[in-house]
Protein backbone atom coordinates (compact mmCIF):
# COMPACT_ATOMS: atom_id res chain seq x y z
CA UNK A 1 0.00 0.00 0.00
CA UNK A 2 1.30 3.63 -0.69
CA UNK A 3 2.25 5.40 2.05
CA UNK A 4 -0.44 8.75 2.69
CA UNK A 5 0.74 11.85 1.35
CA UNK A 6 -0.80 15.17 2.94
CA UNK A 7 0.37 17.00 0.24
CA UNK A 8 -2.02 14.80 -1.93
CA UNK A 9 -4.47 16.22 0.53
CA UNK A 10 -4.48 19.38 0.36
CA UNK A 11 -3.88 19.43 -3.26
CA UNK A 12 -7.79 17.68 -2.91
CA UNK A 13 -8.49 20.78 -1.02
CA UNK A 14 -6.46 23.83 -3.01
CA UNK A 15 -9.03 25.89 -4.01
CA UNK A 16 -7.65 28.61 -6.12
CA UNK A 17 -4.17 28.30 -8.35
CA UNK A 18 -1.41 29.55 -6.11
CA UNK A 19 -0.43 32.31 -8.33
CA UNK A 20 -1.54 35.81 -8.07
CA UNK A 21 -3.64 35.73 -4.68
CA UNK A 22 -1.53 37.19 -2.16
CA UNK A 23 -1.68 40.92 -3.17
CA UNK A 24 -3.53 42.40 -0.79
CA UNK A 25 -6.72 44.71 -2.12
CA UNK A 26 -6.34 47.03 -4.46
CA UNK A 27 -2.73 48.13 -3.36
CA UNK A 28 -1.15 46.24 -0.29
CA UNK A 29 -2.82 46.73 3.18
CA UNK A 30 -0.65 48.07 6.14
CA UNK A 31 -0.43 46.48 9.15
CA UNK A 32 -2.62 48.37 11.85
CA UNK A 33 -0.70 48.46 15.16
CA UNK A 34 -2.76 46.77 17.97
CA UNK A 35 -5.60 49.14 19.82
CA UNK A 36 -6.29 51.40 16.21
CA UNK A 37 -9.66 51.21 14.23
CA UNK A 38 -8.82 51.75 11.24
CA UNK A 39 -11.86 51.97 8.52
CA UNK A 40 -11.00 49.34 5.19
CA UNK A 41 -9.40 45.89 5.00
CA UNK A 42 -6.40 46.17 7.32
CA UNK A 43 -3.74 43.91 9.15
CA UNK A 44 -3.77 43.84 12.90
CA UNK A 45 -0.58 42.52 14.69
CA UNK A 46 0.32 41.91 18.17
CA UNK A 47 -3.37 40.14 18.98
CA UNK A 48 -2.08 37.72 21.21
CA UNK A 49 0.60 35.07 21.72
CA UNK A 50 -0.57 33.25 18.33
CA UNK A 51 0.12 29.54 18.91
CA UNK A 52 -1.51 28.57 15.90
CA UNK A 53 0.77 30.94 13.56
CA UNK A 54 -1.66 32.88 11.70
CA UNK A 55 -1.92 35.90 10.17
CA UNK A 56 -5.49 38.44 11.30
CA UNK A 57 -7.06 40.56 8.74
CA UNK A 58 -10.05 42.66 9.21
CA UNK A 59 -12.77 44.85 7.30
CA UNK A 60 -14.02 47.74 9.22
CA UNK A 61 -17.10 49.26 7.28
CA UNK A 62 -17.18 53.13 7.93
CA UNK A 63 -19.16 54.43 10.72
CA UNK A 64 -19.86 51.02 12.72
CA UNK A 65 -21.35 51.62 15.58
CA UNK A 66 -21.12 50.07 18.87
CA UNK A 67 -22.40 46.67 19.93
CA UNK A 68 -22.74 45.26 16.32
CA UNK A 69 -21.71 41.72 15.00
CA UNK A 70 -18.62 39.94 14.40
CA UNK A 71 -18.01 37.42 11.60
CA UNK A 72 -14.95 35.55 10.76
CA UNK A 73 -14.64 34.29 8.02
CA UNK A 74 -11.76 31.82 6.64
CA UNK A 75 -10.19 31.37 3.26
CA UNK A 76 -9.71 28.03 1.56
CA UNK A 77 -6.45 25.99 0.63
CA UNK A 78 -3.76 28.01 -1.43
CA UNK A 79 -6.01 31.15 -0.65
CA UNK A 80 -5.26 34.57 1.31
CA UNK A 81 -7.82 36.45 3.57
CA UNK A 82 -7.51 39.00 0.55
CA UNK A 83 -8.81 36.48 -1.96
CA UNK A 84 -11.69 35.55 0.12
CA UNK A 85 -12.03 38.89 0.74
CA UNK A 86 -12.63 40.08 -2.77
CA UNK A 87 -14.73 37.44 -3.62
CA UNK A 88 -16.94 36.12 -1.00
CA UNK A 89 -19.19 38.91 -1.10
CA UNK A 90 -18.99 39.68 3.02
CA UNK A 91 -17.62 43.05 2.75
CA UNK A 92 -21.07 44.15 0.46
CA UNK A 93 -23.19 43.07 3.73
CA UNK A 94 -20.77 44.77 6.51
CA UNK A 95 -21.10 47.68 4.82
CA UNK A 96 -24.99 47.14 4.15
CA UNK A 97 -26.23 46.01 7.85
CA UNK A 98 -23.12 47.30 10.15
CA UNK A 99 -21.06 44.70 11.16
CA UNK A 100 -17.14 44.00 11.54
CA UNK A 101 -15.29 41.01 9.44
CA UNK A 102 -12.26 39.18 10.74
CA UNK A 103 -10.21 37.17 8.08
CA UNK A 104 -7.87 34.80 9.47
CA UNK A 105 -4.99 33.85 7.55
CA UNK A 106 -3.07 30.54 7.82
CA UNK A 107 0.68 30.25 5.08
CA UNK A 108 2.90 27.60 3.57
CA UNK A 109 4.99 27.94 7.19
CA UNK A 110 1.97 25.63 8.79
CA UNK A 111 1.15 23.58 5.54
CA UNK A 112 2.45 23.75 2.16
CA UNK A 113 -0.72 24.44 0.70
CA UNK A 114 -1.96 26.91 3.28
CA UNK A 115 -4.61 24.56 4.90
CA UNK A 116 -6.34 25.38 7.85
CA UNK A 117 -6.20 21.86 9.93
CA UNK A 118 -9.24 21.09 10.49
CA UNK A 119 -7.64 17.05 10.51
CA UNK A 120 -5.02 18.03 13.21
CA UNK A 121 -6.47 17.78 17.28
CA UNK A 122 -3.06 19.61 17.81
CA UNK A 123 -4.55 22.68 16.23
CA UNK A 124 -7.89 22.75 15.28
CA UNK A 125 -9.49 21.50 19.33
CA UNK A 126 -10.27 24.19 22.19
CA UNK A 127 -7.60 26.46 23.26
CA UNK A 128 -4.81 24.58 20.94
CA UNK A 129 -2.91 25.58 18.19
CA UNK A 130 -4.88 27.69 15.45
CA UNK A 131 -8.38 27.66 17.04
CA UNK A 132 -6.54 29.11 19.75
CA UNK A 133 -5.03 31.53 17.67
CA UNK A 134 -8.67 32.71 15.86
CA UNK A 135 -9.84 32.84 19.25
CA UNK A 136 -7.22 35.91 20.04
CA UNK A 137 -8.97 37.41 17.20
CA UNK A 138 -12.25 37.71 18.18
CA UNK A 139 -11.03 38.84 21.57
CA UNK A 140 -9.17 41.41 19.87
CA UNK A 141 -11.27 42.49 17.33
CA UNK A 142 -14.69 42.48 19.93
CA UNK A 143 -12.83 44.59 22.30
CA UNK A 144 -11.22 47.06 20.06
CA UNK A 145 -14.83 47.46 18.69
CA UNK A 146 -17.17 46.75 21.86
CA UNK A 147 -18.91 43.74 19.15
CA UNK A 148 -21.88 42.15 20.52
CA UNK A 149 -20.47 39.32 22.52
CA UNK A 150 -23.72 37.60 21.90
CA UNK A 151 -23.83 37.99 17.89
CA UNK A 152 -20.36 36.35 16.90
CA UNK A 153 -20.42 34.28 13.64
CA UNK A 154 -17.54 31.85 11.97
CA UNK A 155 -17.98 30.99 8.14
CA UNK A 156 -15.78 29.34 6.18
CA UNK A 157 -15.01 27.10 2.92
CA UNK A 158 -13.36 23.89 1.92
CA UNK A 159 -11.14 23.34 4.95
CA UNK A 160 -11.91 26.83 6.17
CA UNK A 161 -15.32 25.12 6.29
CA UNK A 162 -13.82 22.09 8.25
CA UNK A 163 -12.01 24.30 10.70
CA UNK A 164 -15.96 26.19 10.96
CA UNK A 165 -17.39 23.38 12.23
CA UNK A 166 -14.19 22.10 14.57
CA UNK A 167 -14.60 26.22 15.96
CA UNK A 168 -18.29 25.19 16.17
CA UNK A 169 -17.74 22.81 18.30
CA UNK A 170 -14.96 24.17 20.65
CA UNK A 171 -16.58 27.19 21.31
CA UNK A 172 -20.27 26.69 21.33
CA UNK A 173 -20.29 29.42 24.10
CA UNK A 174 -18.72 31.97 21.92
CA UNK A 175 -20.67 31.25 18.47
CA UNK A 176 -24.26 32.14 17.85
CA UNK A 177 -23.76 30.67 14.18
CA UNK A 178 -21.69 29.22 11.64
CA UNK A 179 -21.93 28.27 8.13
CA UNK A 180 -20.13 25.57 6.48
CA UNK A 181 -19.20 26.00 2.78
CA UNK A 182 -17.89 22.63 0.94
CA UNK A 183 -16.57 21.53 4.40
CA UNK A 184 -16.67 19.26 6.35
CA UNK A 185 -17.99 17.60 10.09
CA UNK A 186 -16.53 18.92 13.26
CA UNK A 187 -13.92 16.45 14.55
CA UNK A 188 -14.45 14.07 11.35
CA UNK A 189 -10.64 13.26 11.59
CA UNK A 190 -8.30 14.06 14.11
CA UNK A 191 -4.91 13.37 12.13
CA UNK A 192 -4.02 13.92 8.39
CA UNK A 193 -4.00 9.93 7.63
CA UNK A 194 -7.77 9.71 8.13
CA UNK A 195 -8.42 13.18 6.48
CA UNK A 196 -8.59 11.65 2.71
CA UNK A 197 -11.00 9.52 4.05
CA UNK A 198 -13.36 12.24 5.66
CA UNK A 199 -13.29 13.98 2.27
CA UNK A 200 -14.22 11.24 0.16
CA UNK A 201 -16.65 8.48 1.62
CA UNK A 202 -18.86 7.74 4.00
CA UNK A 203 -18.18 7.57 7.55
CA UNK A 204 -21.44 5.50 8.46
CA UNK A 205 -21.98 7.15 11.60
CA UNK A 206 -25.08 7.78 13.06
CA UNK A 207 -26.83 11.27 13.98
CA UNK A 208 -25.83 10.52 17.34
CA UNK A 209 -22.85 9.62 17.32
CA UNK A 210 -21.97 12.63 14.74
CA UNK A 211 -23.40 14.33 17.43
CA UNK A 212 -21.09 13.16 20.41
CA UNK A 213 -18.01 14.37 18.43
CA UNK A 214 -19.22 18.37 19.14
CA UNK A 215 -20.35 17.87 22.69
CA UNK A 216 -16.42 15.80 23.65
CA UNK A 217 -15.60 19.32 22.24
CA UNK A 218 -16.39 21.11 25.09
CA UNK A 219 -17.04 18.50 27.54
CA UNK A 220 -19.99 19.89 30.29
CA UNK A 221 -21.41 22.60 27.63
CA UNK A 222 -25.10 21.79 27.47
CA UNK A 223 -26.36 24.56 25.15
CA UNK A 224 -27.19 27.08 23.75
CA UNK A 225 -25.77 25.82 20.65
CA UNK A 226 -24.76 27.61 17.73
CA UNK A 227 -27.36 28.15 14.62
CA UNK A 228 -25.91 26.17 11.87
CA UNK A 229 -26.14 26.31 8.10
CA UNK A 230 -24.56 23.73 5.66
CA UNK A 231 -23.72 24.47 1.64
CA UNK A 232 -22.90 21.48 -0.67
CA UNK A 233 -22.70 21.20 -4.32
CA UNK A 234 -24.36 18.18 -5.28
CA UNK A 235 -21.19 17.80 -7.71
CA UNK A 236 -18.65 18.20 -5.64
CA UNK A 237 -15.53 15.60 -6.34
CA UNK A 238 -13.30 17.63 -3.52
CA UNK A 239 -15.49 17.47 -0.94
CA UNK A 240 -17.86 14.16 -1.44
CA UNK A 241 -21.53 15.82 -0.78
CA UNK A 242 -22.27 13.09 1.83
CA UNK A 243 -20.29 15.39 3.96
CA UNK A 244 -23.72 18.12 3.86
CA UNK A 245 -25.83 15.28 4.73
CA UNK A 246 -23.55 14.29 7.94
CA UNK A 247 -23.25 17.94 9.00
CA UNK A 248 -26.92 18.11 8.89
CA UNK A 249 -26.66 14.92 10.88
CA UNK A 250 -24.65 16.33 13.17
CA UNK A 251 -26.22 19.78 14.03
CA UNK A 252 -29.66 18.41 14.31
CA UNK A 253 -28.65 15.85 16.63
CA UNK A 254 -27.08 18.17 18.78
CA UNK A 255 -29.89 20.59 18.74
CA UNK A 256 -32.05 17.75 19.72
CA UNK A 257 -34.26 17.66 16.23
CA UNK A 258 -34.69 14.90 13.56
CA UNK A 259 -33.65 14.62 10.36
CA UNK A 260 -36.49 15.48 8.82
CA UNK A 261 -36.53 18.85 7.32
CA UNK A 262 -39.59 21.50 9.29
CA UNK A 263 -39.75 22.51 5.26
CA UNK A 264 -38.26 22.41 2.20
CA UNK A 265 -38.21 25.24 -0.95
CA UNK A 266 -36.34 25.99 -3.71
CA UNK A 267 -33.48 29.22 -4.21
CA UNK A 268 -32.02 30.52 -7.27
CA UNK A 269 -28.93 28.74 -8.87
CA UNK A 270 -31.10 25.15 -8.62
CA UNK A 271 -30.50 25.64 -4.79
CA UNK A 272 -32.85 23.40 -2.34
CA UNK A 273 -33.36 25.10 1.15
CA UNK A 274 -34.03 22.24 3.77
CA UNK A 275 -34.68 23.90 7.11
CA UNK A 276 -34.34 21.96 10.38
CA UNK A 277 -36.55 24.27 13.11
CA UNK A 278 -35.58 24.13 16.88
CA UNK A 279 -38.63 23.51 19.90
CA UNK A 280 -39.64 27.15 19.65
CA UNK A 281 -40.26 27.00 15.47
CA UNK A 282 -37.33 29.14 14.75
CA UNK A 283 -34.86 27.83 12.03
CA UNK A 284 -32.08 25.48 13.74
CA UNK A 285 -29.99 23.86 11.05
CA UNK A 286 -30.18 24.68 7.46
CA UNK A 287 -29.03 22.31 4.70
CA UNK A 288 -28.37 24.35 1.44
CA UNK A 289 -28.08 22.01 -1.58
CA UNK A 290 -26.97 23.56 -4.81
CA UNK A 291 -27.88 21.10 -7.78
CA UNK A 292 -24.98 20.25 -10.24
CA UNK A 293 -22.30 22.47 -8.60
CA UNK A 294 -18.81 21.51 -8.00
CA UNK A 295 -16.49 22.30 -5.21
CA UNK A 296 -16.66 26.35 -4.00
CA UNK A 297 -18.70 28.38 -2.93
CA UNK A 298 -21.15 29.83 -4.44
CA UNK A 299 -21.55 33.68 -5.23
CA UNK A 300 -23.70 35.49 -7.26
CA UNK A 301 -22.34 39.01 -8.99
CA UNK A 302 -24.94 41.90 -9.24
CA UNK A 303 -25.65 44.96 -7.75
CA UNK A 304 -28.95 43.27 -6.06
CA UNK A 305 -29.81 42.88 -2.61
CA UNK A 306 -28.99 39.23 -2.63
CA UNK A 307 -26.26 38.97 -5.12
CA UNK A 308 -22.69 39.14 -4.27
CA UNK A 309 -19.23 38.56 -4.99
CA UNK A 310 -16.92 37.97 -7.70
CA UNK A 311 -16.45 34.96 -9.81
CA UNK A 312 -13.01 32.92 -10.05
CA UNK A 313 -11.55 29.64 -9.81
CA UNK A 314 -13.95 27.66 -6.82
CA UNK A 315 -16.23 30.95 -6.66
CA UNK A 316 -19.39 29.72 -8.40
CA UNK A 317 -22.26 31.87 -10.07
CA UNK A 318 -24.88 30.35 -8.52
CA UNK A 319 -26.53 31.72 -5.94
CA UNK A 320 -25.38 33.96 -3.01
CA UNK A 321 -24.55 31.88 -0.05
CA UNK A 322 -23.33 35.39 1.54
CA UNK A 323 -26.53 36.54 1.61
CA UNK A 324 -28.58 34.05 2.83
CA UNK A 325 -26.08 33.58 5.63
CA UNK A 326 -26.47 36.49 6.64
CA UNK A 327 -30.48 36.71 6.84
CA UNK A 328 -30.19 33.08 8.49
CA UNK A 329 -27.85 34.81 11.31
CA UNK A 330 -29.80 37.83 11.48
CA UNK A 331 -27.62 40.13 10.15
CA UNK A 332 -30.24 42.54 8.21
CA UNK A 333 -30.85 44.52 11.65
CA UNK A 334 -32.03 41.47 13.81
CA UNK A 335 -30.99 38.19 15.43
CA UNK A 336 -33.48 35.48 14.06
CA UNK A 337 -37.03 35.63 15.32
CA UNK A 338 -36.06 39.24 16.90
CA UNK A 339 -35.57 43.06 16.15
CA UNK A 340 -34.88 46.25 17.64
CA UNK A 341 -38.03 47.19 18.91
CA UNK A 342 -39.88 45.95 21.81
CA UNK A 343 -43.33 45.39 19.81
CA UNK A 344 -43.97 41.24 20.08
CA UNK A 345 -44.27 39.58 16.63
CA UNK A 346 -47.67 39.89 14.63
CA UNK A 347 -50.14 36.80 15.02
CA UNK A 348 -52.37 35.15 12.95
CA UNK A 349 -50.47 35.85 10.09
CA UNK A 350 -52.01 34.12 6.29
CA UNK A 351 -52.02 33.81 2.94
CA UNK A 352 -55.00 35.18 1.18
CA UNK A 353 -55.35 35.11 -2.55
CA UNK A 354 -52.29 34.16 -4.82
CA UNK A 355 -51.68 34.88 -8.13
CA UNK A 356 -49.21 33.72 -10.49
CA UNK A 357 -47.05 36.84 -9.69
CA UNK A 358 -48.43 38.12 -6.78
CA UNK A 359 -49.26 36.78 -3.24
CA UNK A 360 -51.71 38.57 -0.09
CA UNK A 361 -51.10 38.25 3.22
CA UNK A 362 -53.40 39.27 6.38
CA UNK A 363 -52.17 39.31 10.40
CA UNK A 364 -53.70 40.74 13.60
CA UNK A 365 -53.56 43.59 14.65
CA UNK A 366 -50.21 44.50 17.28
CA UNK A 367 -51.18 47.47 20.37
CA UNK A 368 -48.73 50.14 19.86
CA UNK A 369 -47.74 49.30 16.00
CA UNK A 370 -47.29 52.53 14.12
CA UNK A 371 -47.01 50.11 10.40
CA UNK A 372 -46.21 47.06 9.68
CA UNK A 373 -42.73 45.71 7.79
CA UNK A 374 -43.24 42.54 5.45
CA UNK A 375 -40.19 40.55 4.95
CA UNK A 376 -39.96 38.10 1.80
CA UNK A 377 -37.13 35.22 2.34
CA UNK A 378 -35.61 37.54 5.07
CA UNK A 379 -35.30 40.90 3.04
CA UNK A 380 -38.02 43.92 3.72
CA UNK A 381 -40.25 43.85 0.47
CA UNK A 382 -42.92 46.20 1.49
CA UNK A 383 -44.49 48.11 4.55
CA UNK A 384 -48.38 48.65 5.55
CA UNK A 385 -49.97 51.02 8.01
CA UNK A 386 -53.10 48.34 8.10
CA UNK A 387 -53.12 44.63 8.43
CA UNK A 388 -53.14 43.46 4.87
CA UNK A 389 -50.53 43.59 2.30
CA UNK A 390 -49.78 41.96 -1.63
CA UNK A 391 -46.62 41.36 -2.82
CA UNK A 392 -45.98 41.93 -5.99
CA UNK A 393 -43.74 40.97 -9.11
CA UNK A 394 -43.26 37.23 -8.18
CA UNK A 395 -42.61 34.24 -10.64
CA UNK A 396 -45.20 31.94 -11.03
CA UNK A 397 -45.15 28.73 -9.38
CA UNK A 398 -42.63 30.34 -6.81
CA UNK A 399 -42.33 29.69 -3.06
CA UNK A 400 -41.66 32.30 -0.42
CA UNK A 401 -41.25 32.98 3.01
CA UNK A 402 -43.17 35.51 4.49
CA UNK A 403 -42.49 37.63 8.10
CA UNK A 404 -44.29 40.50 9.45
CA UNK A 405 -42.90 42.74 12.08
CA UNK A 406 -44.70 45.57 13.54
CA UNK A 407 -43.11 49.02 13.81
CA UNK A 408 -43.30 51.68 16.59
CA UNK A 409 -44.15 55.39 16.33
CA UNK A 410 -39.92 55.56 16.52
CA UNK A 411 -39.69 53.54 13.36
CA UNK A 412 -37.89 50.16 15.67
CA UNK A 413 -39.45 47.06 14.03
CA UNK A 414 -40.34 44.38 17.01
CA UNK A 415 -40.30 40.74 16.49
CA UNK A 416 -40.66 38.63 13.58
CA UNK A 417 -43.82 36.74 13.27
CA UNK A 418 -43.48 33.00 12.49
CA UNK A 419 -42.61 32.44 8.97
CA UNK A 420 -45.34 30.93 6.16
CA UNK A 421 -44.51 29.58 2.90
CA UNK A 422 -46.72 30.71 0.12
CA UNK A 423 -46.47 29.48 -3.59
CA UNK A 424 -47.70 31.18 -6.08
CA UNK A 425 -49.81 29.87 -8.80
CA UNK A 426 -48.40 28.23 -12.77
CA UNK A 427 -46.35 25.90 -10.72
CA UNK A 428 -44.03 23.87 -12.74
CA UNK A 429 -42.08 21.37 -11.00
CA UNK A 430 -38.21 21.96 -10.99
CA UNK A 431 -36.29 18.76 -12.33
CA UNK A 432 -32.83 17.59 -11.18
CA UNK A 433 -30.82 14.85 -12.91
CA UNK A 434 -28.11 13.46 -11.30
CA UNK A 435 -26.52 10.19 -10.52
CA UNK A 436 -28.53 7.83 -7.78
CA UNK A 437 -25.50 8.62 -5.51
CA UNK A 438 -25.70 12.36 -6.01
CA UNK A 439 -29.62 12.34 -5.71
CA UNK A 440 -29.12 10.48 -2.16
CA UNK A 441 -26.52 13.02 -1.18
CA UNK A 442 -28.74 16.23 -2.16
CA UNK A 443 -31.74 15.26 0.20
CA UNK A 444 -34.17 14.10 -3.04
CA UNK A 445 -33.31 10.18 -2.13
CA UNK A 446 -32.70 8.03 0.14
CA UNK A 447 -30.57 4.40 0.09
CA UNK A 448 -31.84 0.87 1.51
CA UNK A 449 -30.32 -2.23 0.96
CA UNK A 450 -28.14 -0.95 -1.91
CA UNK A 451 -30.82 0.52 -3.88
CA UNK A 452 -31.87 4.11 -4.01
CA UNK A 453 -35.84 5.25 -3.85
CA UNK A 454 -37.36 8.81 -4.40
CA UNK A 455 -38.13 10.51 -1.23
CA UNK A 456 -41.63 11.05 -1.21
CA UNK A 457 -43.02 9.09 -3.49
CA UNK A 458 -40.79 5.99 -2.92
CA UNK A 459 -39.81 4.71 -6.40
CA UNK A 460 -37.52 2.45 -7.26
CA UNK A 461 -34.15 4.08 -8.96
CA UNK A 462 -31.84 1.72 -9.12
CA UNK A 463 -28.76 0.69 -7.40
CA UNK A 464 -27.11 3.23 -5.02
CA UNK A 465 -23.80 4.18 -7.30
CA UNK A 466 -22.55 6.90 -9.45
CA UNK A 467 -23.30 4.76 -12.64
CA UNK A 468 -27.03 4.88 -12.80
CA UNK A 469 -28.44 8.21 -13.26
CA UNK A 470 -32.28 9.64 -12.99
CA UNK A 471 -34.44 12.80 -13.62
CA UNK A 472 -36.26 13.72 -10.62
CA UNK A 473 -39.16 16.45 -10.41
CA UNK A 474 -40.21 17.44 -7.41
CA UNK A 475 -44.04 17.92 -7.20
CA UNK A 476 -44.19 19.07 -3.52
CA UNK A 477 -42.09 19.61 -0.48
CA UNK A 478 -40.03 16.76 -0.21
CA UNK A 479 -41.70 15.30 -3.12
CA UNK A 480 -40.11 13.38 -5.99
CA UNK A 481 -40.71 11.09 -8.74
CA UNK A 482 -38.95 9.89 -11.54
CA UNK A 483 -39.14 12.23 -14.72
CA UNK A 484 -36.53 10.65 -17.39
CA UNK A 485 -38.74 11.44 -20.22
CA UNK A 486 -38.75 14.86 -19.17
CA UNK A 487 -39.76 17.75 -16.72
CA UNK A 488 -43.65 18.26 -16.60
CA UNK A 489 -44.91 21.61 -17.93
Amino acid sequence: MRPFRPLRLFRYLALVPVLGILAVGPGTAAAAPTGTAAVGFQQITGFGSNPGHLTMYTYTPAGLPPNAPLVVAMHGCTQSANDYYTHSGWQKYADLWGFEVVFPQTDPSNNSLSCFSWFDSTKDTRDKGEAASVMQMVNQAAAQHGSDSHRIYVTGLSAGGGMTADLLADYPDVFAGGAVASGLPAQCATTSAAASGCQNSNQNLSPAQWGDRVRASHPGHTGPWPRVAIWQGTSDTTVNPVNGTELRDQWTNVWGVGQTASSTRSLPGGTTLSTYNDSTGQPAVELYSISGMAHGLAVSPGSGTDQCGTTGTYYINSICSSYYTALFWGLDGSTPGGGTGSLPAPAGVKAGQTTDTSASLTWNAVEGAASYTVYRDGAATGSATGTSFTDTGLSAGGSYVYTVAAVDSQGAAGARSTGITVTTTGSKPQCYTATNYSQVAAGRAHQSGGYTYADGSNQNMGLYNVFISHTLAQTGAGYYVISDAGCPA
